[in-house]
């Protein structure tokens, strides 16, 4: 018996997968160290693949979870530390301390949903917390690229939305599994309102996605989904008409040739980097795609494309979509309307965040800022994708609980009888 449990865990492909990632990362920092004679290049050849090990192996051994999700989600984190390092090596060792400081306020996340049973006051608690958060920006806000929707202390930056979105999916999946959906949708309507006197669009476009999925999913009313979209689209139509922002980057997406030299000229070099990439890349560390403005943020995929090609980029989309079916695979063996909605809402907010990103890179759509969930720069962005992993991975925890329970019973009542 000892021995067919050997050869089972010598055939478990998690862990070929976990060992061909950490080389996989181990050697592109190390090649970076080669080409630039950097100590800190072969530091993070170790570090990285320490922490996707931690992220992966480690806390999987301490409850049940999602293997595949682990090892695909700490690739593309993996993924934006060594783009960014290559890129930015300052902005690479700090995306590395995000990437650490993620993981551990995921594995939060997961215990949280896998051990509190009441969650009424603390729904409370998130929703009025939540708001005041919302809105901190209005007050003591700066403004980014037309969005007032950060918050500066000193040199650290925080943008309240991307936690606040944790707070929505959150309060949103319980209320609605409880049936309260006038409140939810009073919920969500204030903070998308906040958002629109913000002029984050791009934000609000988020939590609005994530809303009607979830109104859907729980009530299965046409009716809602179509006032929404209308509503939406009225909203969407207002924006349009008063924020100035908003009409310069339909009017880019349409003929950035127009303004080559002006506002048109990111979304131009981002196209240009993407063809000169081609179908294999031109190799890490000898591309030229940061003469793209935001290269390290909005447009970090085309980066991707340009330097690993076309094929890549498509295996890390597929990546994202198994992400997103993991998410929806644990939704359906969920137990209770609360966690199936609340993993619904998860891989609603991952599909629709990697789409809208991806499609503004590659001209499908306008370009709205959001950031590249697990690989564009920015700490609060990093920690909030991975806290919205480990919700999922709660969730996960708690349903392979469920069935360990049921085969013990059935386990036990076989013995008994």
């Amino acid at each position: 018996m000892k021995q067919d449990k050997t050869k089972a865990g010598r055939r478990d492909p998690s862990r070929a997968m976990l060992s061909t990632v950490m080389l996989f990362f181990f050697l592109g920092f190390f090649l970076l160290g080669l080409k630039d004679g950097n100590w800190q290049s072969f530091l993070l050849s170790v570090v990285v693949p320490a922490i996707i090990f931690v992220g992966t192996a480690v806390i999987n051994r301490l409850f049940p979870s999602d293997k595949l999700l682990f090892s695909l989600t700490n690739f593309l984190c993996a993924l934006g530390v060594l783009v960014l390092y290559r890129l930015s090596p300052e902005r690479g060792l700090s995306q590395a301390l995000n990437y650490g400081v993620g993981v551990g306020c995921m594995l939060l996340c997961i215990l949280m949903v896998r051990y509190i049973s009441n969650w009424k006051w603390l729904v409370l608690l998130m929703m009025g917390g939540g708001l005041m958060m919302l809105a901190l920006p209005l007050v003591i806000g700066t403004e980014r690229n037309g969005a007032q929707s950060w918050i500066t202390f000193g040199s650290m930056s925080m943008q309240p939305s991307e936690v606040v979105k944790l707070a929505l999916m959150l309060c949103m999946a319980y209320l609605l599994a409880r049936r309260h959906v006038i409140i939810s949708i009073l919920f969500a309507g204030a903070c998308l309102i906040i958002l629109m006197l913000q002029k984050d669009l791009g934000t609000a476009l988020l939590y609005y996605g994530v809303t009607l999925v979830l109104l859907y999913a729980s009530t299965g009313s046409t009716f809602l989904v179509g006032a929404g979209l209308v509503g939406g689209a009225g909203a969407a139509f207002a924006g349009y008409q008063m924020f100035a922002h908003v009409k310069k980057r339909v009017a880019i997406w349409l003929n950035p040739w127009a303004d080559v030299d002006g506002a048109g000229y990111q979304i131009v070099q981002s196209l240009i980097a993407v063809v000169n990439g081609g179908v294999w890349g031109v190799g890490l560390g000898l591309g030229n795609a940061s003469v793209i403005p935001e290269h390290y943020n909005d447009f970090i995929f085309s980066v991707i494309l340009h330097e690993f090609g076309l094929i890549f980029g498509l295996i890390v989309l597929c990546m994202y979509v198994f992400i997103i079916v993991r998410g929806v695979m644990i939704a359906r063996r969920s137990n209770t309307a609360f966690y199936a909605l609340l993993s619904v809402a998860c891989s609603a907010l991952l599909g629709l965040q990697t789409f809208v990103i991806i499609g503004g890179n590659i001209k499908l759509i306008p370009l709205t800022g959001v950031t590249l969930p697990f690989i564009s720069y920015g700490g609060t962005s990093m920690v909030s994708s991975l806290c919205v992993i480990g919700l999922l991975q709660g969730v996960a925890s708690r349903n392979t609980a469920g069935v360990d329970a049921d085969r013990a019973l059935a386990m036990g009542e076989r013995g008994g009888l």
